[in-house]
């Protein structure tokens, strides 16, 4: 019995033995079947010291390049048995990345990677005076069987054009080139990319006419060139992009009208043209765009009329802006068909005739601007549409547009109009006995009192003027003293990316407590504040805000209950925690709850919200008895 324990025994330790042994044994024999040919090592390195340095010299790699400690955006394949390169990733996407120096430049050794699939350089050549550095212009055919992804984001120091060259990747995929410092004419090359899916070349200094060789390009799914100095006409061939589901020519010089072909692109989800030179009415064929979810064409001398186009059949929209486009005519029912609109901005054009009431039931309508037209007659919306739209409504600007203040209460006036405002009569006035009165689109009918406008009109309900000035003045003081609270978000500290050992925004809004008219102030540097849906939110991103700004010192007054929703508009700052959403209470629940409806915000902001609100109320007081004095005694 004791002979067949030590034979167990001795058993078990060969076992033991084995089990650490043979799977050592496995990996160097895995290894062994995939090492990296000396000429692809030597060509990596020198390849990457031309963008490092010379100081880098893979010293700190074992085995190689590709083995267990492997560079930080290099990755390998195996090809016949040996590693090669794929991929190369430069400048500072991770914390441990390669970085490159002041004189980083291209290598031929770059161009000896022959299975290479992926380049990316971010943010690698920075100084177009100290440093300028041009895309090579010859080698690219070498890569002409391998590469797929090439890439140059935030180069402001790569300069030049694009080189014809390119035209040699027939396996290209996606070619960004965004944010660098590139200029010149985009090459008709681009067309032999027949592989391509996504074309980004926004942000930068283009110039000439969109090449009509991208017609041929039927895979490409994103097509962005914003930002540029593009002119001339949208060429008809776009017609051709029968894959696309993006394309953003925004912020160029481009004129013209717009092809019929535009309408073959069934799949397109994103149409922007803003701020171009686009003209000659909405061509008809935008009906046909049935997937679109956004149109933006604002900031165009488009001219014409809405009546051309069968709105109705665009029911994907979720976002419309024909702001300044030189529109004529009224609003036609069809678009009011748009059940899934929640944008859509109509302003400073020449529309006119009386606003569709429908406009206020349209489902998920959160955004409406038609201030800065000509239309007529009297709003007919609920009170109900001015407390949930808030700022998001704009009607002023229409010299002869009114609506019914007696049935709307004061603190849901449609912005634009004062508080003050009676309607009397929806005629417009007839003209001044004095010529040299100022003419009707210089002033606002009786009915109309706009804020900008400090003169009191009196009325058979007033026994003397100075009286109700100073009614309203107090009745001013009273309300504001009533209702409105300022809050600093984020205390101190003010609006920007958290640190780790900071509360969030979150955790700031919800110690305190928000109603309706409060005001929410944010300071900051380099930085911008959004208020989006609750999706974008989520999402951490929005191509039309509800509300933008960038000043530096923002203030945001919550115009009605409920939630809303705050992101930074910088790229990456809203996913690292700049990002917050605030309750508004309805007026019962505050009466309920607190009392005062002052909320229960920390010490520290009561203290400077209380501070802040006794100065205004003496500075309030004072300029009321001047104003008394004045009235009553001059």
């Amino acid at each position: 019995m004791k002979g067949f324990t030590v034979i167990v025994h001795d058993v078990l330790l060969c076992l033991l033995f084995l089990g650490w042994f043979l799977p050592s044994r496995a990996i160097q024999e895995e290894y062994s079947i995939g090492p990296m040919e000396t000429k692809e090592k030597e060509a990596l390195y020198s390849a990457i010291q031309g963008f490092t340095g010379k100081w880098w010299n893979g010293s700190e790699l074992y085995p190689d390049p590709c083995g267990w400690t492997p560079i930080q955006g290099v990755s390998c394949d195996l090809f016949d048995g040996y590693w090669y390169v794929t991929t190369i990733n430069i400048g500072p996407v991770l914390d441990n990345s390669l970085l490159c120096t002041d004189q980083a430049k291209f290598t031929h050794h770059l161009f000896e990677l022959k299975h290479l699939r992926s380049l990316s350089f971010f943010n690698c050549f920075l100084s177009p005076r100290k440093s300028p550095t041009k895309i090579p212009s010859s080698n690219w055919e070498l890569l002409a069987n391998s590469l797929e992804y090439l890439e140059f984001r935030s180069n402001p120091g790569l300069i030049g054009t694009i080189p014809s060259t390119i035209g040699y990747l027939k396996q290209l995929q996606s070619l960004v080139l965004l944010e660098n410092g590139l200029a010149g004419n985009l090459p008709e090359e681009l067309g032999n990319l027949v592989n391509l899916k996504r074309l980004v070349l926004a942000g930068n200094k283009f110039t000439g006419q969109i090449p009509v060789s991208i017609g041929g390009l039927s895979q490409l799914l994103i097509f962005d060139s914003s930002g540029n100095f593009l002119s001339g006409s949208v060429p008809s061939t776009c017609g051709g992009l029968v894959s696309l589901l993006k394309l953003d020519l925004s912020n160029n010089m481009l004129e013209g009208k717009l092809p019929e072909e535009i309408g073959s692109l069934k799949n397109l989800t994103l149409l922007d043209l803003d701020k171009n030179n686009i003209s000659g009415g909405l061509v008809k064929s935008l009906q046909e765009l049935v997937s679109l979810k956004e149109m933006v064409v604002s900031n165009n001398p488009v001219g014409g009329d809405l009546m051309g186009i069968k709105w109705k059949d665009l029911q994907n929209l979720e976002i419309l802006d024909l702001s300044s486009t030189g529109l004529r005519g009224t609003i036609p029912e069809s678009l009011l068909e748009l059940k899934r609109l929640r944008f859509l901005g109509l302003r400073d054009n020449n529309l006119s005739g009386v606003p569709p009431p429908r406009l206020a039931t349209m489902p998920n309508i959160g955004a409406l601007y038609i201030d800065g037209n000509n239309f007529t007659g009297r709003l007919e919306f609920p009170e109900k549409f001015y407390q949930r739209m808030g700022r998001r409504f704009a009607a002023g600007n229409n010299p002869s547009l009114c609506f019914q203040a007696e049935s709307v209460s004061p603190s849901y006036f449609p912005y634009g109009y004062s508080h003050y405002s009676t309607v009397t009569s929806t005629s417009p006035l007839p003209p001044p006995d004095n010529p040299h009165a100022p003419s009707l689109h210089n002033r606002l009918p009786i009915h109309l009192l706009a804020k900008e406008d400090l003169t009191i009109m009196t009325s058979p309900f007033m026994g003397s003027s100075k009286i109700f000035l100073f009614v309203v003045l107090f009745s001013s003081f009273l309300f504001y003293h009533a209702t409105s609270t300022e809050f600093l978000v984020g205390g101190e500290d003010g609006w920007g990316v958290p640190k780790k050992d900071e509360q969030t925004y979150n955790e700031w809004a919800s110690r305190n407590r928000f109603k309706v008219n409060d005001t929410v102030q944010f300071v900051y540097k380099k930085d911008s504040v959004l208020v989006v849906t609750e999706e974008e939110y989520k999402k951490c991103r929005s191509s039309h805000p509800f509300f933008f700004s960038n000043n530096g010192d923002t203030e945001f007054t919550l115009d009605r209950p409920g939630l809303f929703y705050f992101i930074s508009g910088v790229s990456g700052h809203c996913e690292r925690g700049e990002k917050m959403i605030i309750k508004v209470l309805e007026p019962e629940l505050i009466d309920h709850q607190s009392g005062n409806g002052t909320g229960g915000g920390s010490t520290e902001q009561k203290k400077n919200n209380s501070a802040d609100q006794r100065a205004i109320e003496s500075t309030v007081l004072i300029l009321l008895c001047c104003f008394f004095n004045a009235l009553f005694f001059v």
